[in-house]
């Protein structure tokens, strides 16, 4: 890879020229005064005349719009410079309050001061993202549903209510179109250096943000409507992100070693990556990821070329697609292994997961409460790629004891946000649920009056025949020392089964459309299951406890006996079902082989199932408490279920 070294800028000459030369090509002086009133206000009329449109179809003509605006840029930037802190905050501290993270802006302003390029493009990504999450507010305010990508969210008509065309036409100018500056852009995806990006692009949009926040202000008075922040996104079950062990001040060294040696990381990238580790150690851990993301991107873009031989597409890879655009298959899954790309996928782009760089790159998270353990997953990750992607001899680093644990984790790395991961977790979540029924309060026999029909009917006698039928139809293709003893029920249908089954190994890249929807289908049965489970174990304890408080009617009491004799048989159809789903998904890929016709019959099948369980819902609730009916529906779905057995149509009959 000792493209790595070659490589000066990751930046087409085009978008080069436009982002580093074409707003210095104008020399004017603009006095400050001419955009900016004596009371402070921003004089938008100054600055949305620099905007240039094209004589075809009035859109912006981008070039000759920016080769206007450089000059502006520069006088806002000086402007910006000759102030102290605390006369910029009484100047403009107010106007930043829309973007629901002021701080931020005040931080942006201080790092103008040194110009420290690292530091101005972390501060440009940081304000993009701020600003196009408070915009999304603004546009909430009248419209509904807001634009995924900062482009259309730019180009809305909400928007233009609120700020005027023209105000958005210069936004347009810095962020958000391809032909303009498209300075979120190039910075979040990792295609601009540190020192390709100038300051006073940076000083601009500090300076545009105030003026929307005056304008913003003025609409409010005019309408009389309140701006309201949507909530930051959370990261939940914080140890489900847990990959990696916990980075020290020794691994931190080393990786500023890796850094310099590794040929992952473009030359003139290095500022980057140390910014990243110096943030980490200074427990700014949003600043360490929002920095080392793209340089994970640029990296990765870079192997990809490689691998692919196609060095001319450094600029428009696209890395984890399954195959390039002439249809032959990506090298790059293959080199980096399935567990490395499981890890990319999780974290990145998989709905389920934390989706970082998105959520970062949108505004959605809190930077300030950006939490040290997804940081230390994202770095440690890193460090995984500088070891392996190297020109240079780093056995030693790979074996140094801190690395090693590091090297070991990535190997053995394994999906837990494909939606085929997600369902082996629901099914572990429902047995155990449905594992408590057993400990569930009863009441004492001497307690129990005789209640005509609840013991040993013939109902009930059939369904567990049913059960013992199916279970012995299953029994070849589960692990032989899951089914130990002669009460198949209890042998079989136990968590240790599916915890076994779930723990097999399983490819969830680039799983094809039919497997995710057999998958979309039984997470579903899986929930009403598990929503069934919940509901047993709540009335089971509430009816308990009225029945030894004797607040339960005469009906009420009957009611709960036939709960209690109800549950025997549902358990036992519970598990079954959660052992059937089990088996299938482990061999979920094989429904690619189903034809047409029986993968429609198949499909049918699993949503008669579906039907059952949300019936079962509907029945086992408070308010309907229709036990008899339970054991009705059971008794049908069981017939299904055998029906579907004897014709062979499971994918856990097709693997043999």
């Amino acid at each position: 890879m000792a493209l790595s070294n070659s490589v000066t800028t990751c930046l087409s000459p085009p978008v080069h020229y436009v982002i580093c030369k074409l707003g210095f090509e104008k020399e004017d002086i603009y006095d400050i005064s001419n955009i900016l009133s004596e009371n402070g206000e921003i004089l938008w009329q100054a600055v949305t005349k620099h905007v240039c449109y094209l004589e075809s179809d009035q859109s912006v003509d981008y070039i000759k719009s920016i080769r206007s605006l450089g000059p502006v840029c520069e006088s806002v930037n000086l402007h910006f410079k000759s102030l102290t802190k605390e006369q910029f905050v009484i100047q403009y501290a107010l106007w930043f309050h829309w973007t629901n993270y002021a701080e931020l802006f005040l931080e942006v302003f201080e790092v103008l001061q040194y110009s420290q390029t690292t530091e101005v493009a972390l501060g440009l990504m940081k304000l993009t993202s701020c600003m196009e999450r408070a915009l999304g507010d603004v546009y909430l305010l009248i419209g509904k549903d807001c634009p995924f990508l900062l482009r259309d969210l730019l180009a809305s008509e909400e928007l233009a209510v609120v700020f005027g065309l023209p105000v958005m036409n210069v936004l347009k100018v810095f962020i958000g179109s391809p032909y303009g500056l498209n300075l979120r852009n190039v910075l979040w995806h990792g295609f601009a250096s540190p020192q390709e990006i100038p300051a006073k692009y940076c000083a601009m949009l500090l300076f545009l943000t105030a003026g929307l926040g005056q304008l913003l202000q003025t609409y409010l008075l005019k309408t009389q409507c309140i701006l309201v922040h949507r909530p930051y996104m959370i990261f939940v079950s914080l140890e489900e992100l847990v990959v990696f062990p916990d980075l020290n001040h020794e691994t931190l060294s080393l990786a500023e070693e890796l850094v310099e040696l590794s040929s992952f990381v473009l030359k003139t990238m290095l500022p980057f990556w140390m910014a990243a580790l110096t943030a980490f150690k200074q427990s700014r851990y949003a600043d360490c990821v929002i920095l080392l993301l793209p340089q994970l991107e640029a990296g990765l873009r870079l192997l990809f070329t490689t691998t692919n031989k196609c060095p001319n597409r450094l600029l428009t890879a696209e890395m984890l697609a399954k195959h390039l655009d002439n249809e032959e298959v990506n090298q790059l899954p293959a080199v980096l292994e399935e567990p490395a790309m499981e890890f990319l996928w999780d974290f990145l782009n998989h709905q389920e997961g934390p989706r970082i760089r998105d959520r970062l790159s949108h505004g959605e998270i809190n930077l300030e409460a950006f939490p040290r353990e997804v940081a230390n997953q994202v770095v440690a990750f890193a460090i995984t790629l500088l070891c392996r992607f190297s020109d240079e001899d780093v056995f030693a680093f790979k074996e140094h004891t801190v690395i090693k644990p590091l090297m070991n984790c990535a190997h053995c790395y394994r999906s837990r946000f494909h939606p085929i991961s997600r369902l082996k977790k629901q099914v572990l979540e429902c047995i155990k649920s449905i594992h408590l029924w057993p400990e569930l309060p009863t009441v004492p026999e001497d307690q129990v009056p005789t209640i005509k029909g609840l013991e040993g009917n013939a109902e009930s006698n059939n369904l567990i025949l049913m059960i013992y039928e199916i279970i012995s139809q299953l029994r070849q293709y589960m692990p032989q020392n899951c089914c130990s003893s002669d009460d198949l029920i209890n042998s079989v249908l136990t968590e240790r089964l599916l915890i076994e089954l779930c723990d097999m190994r399983m490819c969830t890249l680039y799983a094809p459309r039919p497997v995710l929807e057999i998958v979309a289908v039984l997470r579903k049965v899986t929930t009403q299951c598990h929503q069934v489970s919940e509901q047993v174990i709540a009335s089971a304890e509430l009816r308990y406890k009225q029945w030894m408080n004797k607040t339960l009617r005469s009906r009420q009491r009957h009611n709960y006996l036939r709960m209690l004799n109800s549950i025997k048989f549902l358990s036992p159809v519970l598990r079954l079902i959660l052992v059937l789903i089990t088996l299938e998904l482990v061999n979920i890929h094989l429904v690619c082989k189903k034809t047409p016709f029986d993968y429609q019959k198949y499909l049918k099948f699993l949503k008669s199932v579906l039907q059952y369980t949300e019936n079962l819902v509907t029945y086992t609730s408070l308010e309907k408490n229709k036990w008899e009916e339970t054991m009705e529906l059971a008794n049908k779905a069981l017939m299904k279920i055998r029906k579907i057995l004897d014709r062979k149509l499971t994918l856990v009959q097709l693997a043999t």
